[in-house]
């Protein structure tokens, strides 16, 4: 069991994909990693939209949990140590606060926080196409220090159901936190006989 004594900020946002903040809560538990949620308001309605589960029941599933508008909370500040963010799933809106240095919640705060202390910032963007604009504003991140994760399904994995495709995203963007899950899977070349 992976054991570190930094916990990580969990952001959700209303972008679809609920299930990806859920399951880097169960992974974050699973690793003894403690966990800081802050959900924003169209996270809980987005949730209620997509999933059987409350927010209530996301809230459980954390160490320490936020209000979105406590701009005074722990997290707000850099001399808290932390051990980086994620945010699962990242709202185009929230990326474009983050990218401007707009503070207004305690998700893009925590972020910014993040980001100047030169912690590890993982975005899972969730937004189909991208427009220019998108796209400048991920370049901008990426120069910042951010690592951009939109959750990409895998298909080397083989997988079985959604919650397969849903933990190799979340899998992957744990290790830009330098977190390996264990229920992500490494990619094997096959083996080829020689000639």
């Amino acid at each position: 069991m992976q054991m570190t004594a930094k916990p990580i900020i969990v952001g959700i946002t209303g972008a679809s994909g609920s299930v990806y903040g859920l399951r880097v809560l169960d992974a974050l538990a699973e690793m003894d990693v403690p966990s800081h949620l802050v959900m924003s308001k169209a996270a809980e309605l987005t949730l209620s939209l997509e999933t059987d589960w409350t927010a209530h029941e996301f809230r459980e599933r954390a160490t320490v949990v936020h209000k979105v508008g406590d701009i005074g909370a722990t997290i707000a500040s850099g001399s808290v140590p932390m051990g980086g963010m994620i945010i699962a799933p990242c709202s185009i809106k929230t990326m474009s606060e983050i990218a401007t240095g707009v503070t207004g919640n305690l998700i893009s705060r925590a972020a910014d926080v993040t980001l100047k202390e030169r912690r590890p910032l993982v975005l899972m963007v969730r937004e189909a196409p991208f427009h220019l604009g998108h796209l400048r504003t991920m370049t901008a991140l990426a120069e910042m220090g951010a690592t951009i994760c939109p959750p990409v399904p895998a298909f080397y994995t083989r997988p079985q159901t959604v919650q397969d495709l849903v933990d190799q995203s979340v899998a992957r963007a744990l290790a830009g936190l330098g977190l390996s899950w264990s229920a992500g899977k490494v990619w094997q070349p096959p083996h080829h006989q020689n000639d």
